[in-house]
C-alpha cells in the first residue's frame, strides 16, 4: 500500500488545495492531509478540519488529520527551508510511519520527503492552474471569493440583521437586498407560527427563535457573500419584555446563530401600515423602544435607516458598501 502526505494550513481551504489533493489522491492508495493549525490563527483547526472532511465525505481513501501545535514549539511560516522542514520533518515522524510519497507544490516538500527518506512528487509548483494563495484570500476575501472551497465559503459570508419595529419595510428590504447582491435571505419566521402579534404566547416566542436560528443555518449555506435576515433573537427578546415583561431564555446554539456583521435599524419615521396582523401604532412605537434598548444593553452598534422605502435600500447599500466592499482586508 502506497501512503501519500500532504500537509498545509487551509487557512483558509481553497481550490488550489483541492486540485493538489485530488491529483496525489490518483497516485497512492491512502493520502494523509495534515491540517496544521497554529495556536496563532485565527480559524481553528477543528473549523478547518470540518470543511476538509465535508469536501471530501465520498473519498475514504483522504484521510484530513488535525495538528495543533503551539508556534513555542514548531516554527510557522511560508519560507521554505531546510531547518524549518527538518523540525516538521520530526514532528511528522512521531505520529505516522510509512509516508512513501509527499506531494507539496512548495520547494519545502522536497525537503521535507529527504529528511522523511521518501519521495516527493511537485504539483503546480508556478500556480498555472489555480492561481491564489491562502494569504490573497486572507487580503480579499470578496475579490477571491470564487476562489474558497464551497465547504469553507459560509464560514466567510456576512450576515447583515435588519430590524427595527413592525411595519418599517424589514421584510421588504430583506429581499430586496438579497435580490441586488445574489443571495439568499431569511424571512421574519414569526409569521410561519402566528397570525397576529396580539395571539402571541411566550412559548410562541421561544418556537419562533428556534426556527429563526435554524433557518439561518440552512440559509447561509446557500448565500454568496451575504445573508440578509429579517429580525434576530434580539428582536424577539425584546417582545417578550414588551409583550410578558419576562426574560427570553433560549438553547446556546439559537444565540450562536444570532451572530452578524452589520445591524442594519429601520427607524419607524415611514408610513405605518396595518395589515391586520400587526400591533395599532401607538404600541408598534413603543414597541420600537424596546428594540432599540434591547440592542443598546448588549452593546450592539446598529446602522440607523430612515426615510421613505427608497430611500432606506439606497441606504442600505451605502452602508453595506461602506462596511464590506471599499475596504475588504479581513
Amino acid at each position: 500500500m502506497i501512503t501519500g502526505l500532504v500537509l498545509g494550513k487551509f487557512y483558509p481551504f481553497h481550490k488550489g488545495h483541492i486540485g493538489l489533493i485530488q491529483f496525489a489522491k490518483k497516485q497512492c492508495d491512502q493520502l494523509i492531509v495534515l491540517i496544521c493549525a497554529s495556536d496563532k490563527e485565527t480559524i481553528t483547526g477543528s473549523v478547518r478540519l470540518k470543511w476538509l472532511e465535508e469536501n471530501f465525505i465520498d473519498d475514504p481513501e483522504i484521510k484530513p488529520t488535525l495538528l495543533n501545535y503551539s508556534e513555542k514549539d514548531l516554527p510557522n511560516t511560508s519560507v521554505s527551508s531546510e531547518k524549518t522542514s527538518a523540525t516538521w520533518a520530526a514532528k511528522i515522524s512521531s505520529s505516522f510511519t510509512g509516508i512513501d510519497i509527499v506531494f507539496s507544490s512548495e520547494p519545502y516538500g522536497a525537503y521535507l520527503a529527504n529528511f522523511l527518506k521518501c519521495r516527493h512528487i511537485s504539483y503546480d509548483p508556478l500556480r498555472t492552474i489555480y492561481q491564489i494563495s491562502s494569504s490573497a484570500i486572507r487580503k480579499d476575501i470578496f475579490k477571491y471569493w470564487d476562489f474558497i472551497a464551497p465547504p469553507a465559503q459560509p464560514y466567510f459570508v456576512k450576515k447583515i440583521c435588519i430590524c427595527g419595529t413592525e411595519s418599517t419595510g424589514k421584510s421588504i428590504l430583506a429581499e430586496k437586498l438579497a435580490k441586488a447582491y445574489h443571495t439568499a435571505f431569511v424571512p421574519e419566521m414569526a409569521r410561519e407560527i402566528l397570525l397576529t402579534t396580539d395571539d402571541c404566547t411566550p412559548q410562541h416566542l421561544i418556537q419562533i427563535a428556534a426556527l429563526q436560528a435554524a433557518t439561518i443555518q440552512q440559509k447561509i449555506q446557500l448565500a454568496d457573500k451575504f445573508l440578509f435576515v429579517d429580525t434576530d433573537i434580539n428582536t424577539t427578546r425584546s417582545y417578550s419584555r414588551f409583550l410578558f415583561g419576562k426574560e427570553l431564555l433560549v438553547p446556546q446554539w439559537v444565540n450562536e446563530a444570532n451572530h452578524f456583521d452589520l445591524y442594519l435599524f429601520l427607524e419607524n419615521d415611514a408610513p405605518y401600515t396595518q395589515d391586520g396582523t400587526r400591533l395599532d401604532r401607538q404600541r408598534r412605537d413603543q414597541l420600537n423602544l424596546y428594540h432599540r434598548e434591547e440592542l443598546a444593553n448588549r452593546k450592539i452598534k446598529i446602522e440607523l435607516i430612515t426615510g421613505n422605502w427608497e430611500e432606506r435600500f439606497e441606504k442600505a447599500v451605502l452602508i453595506i458598501e461602506k462596511f464590506f466592499l471599499s475596504d475588504q482586508n479581513i
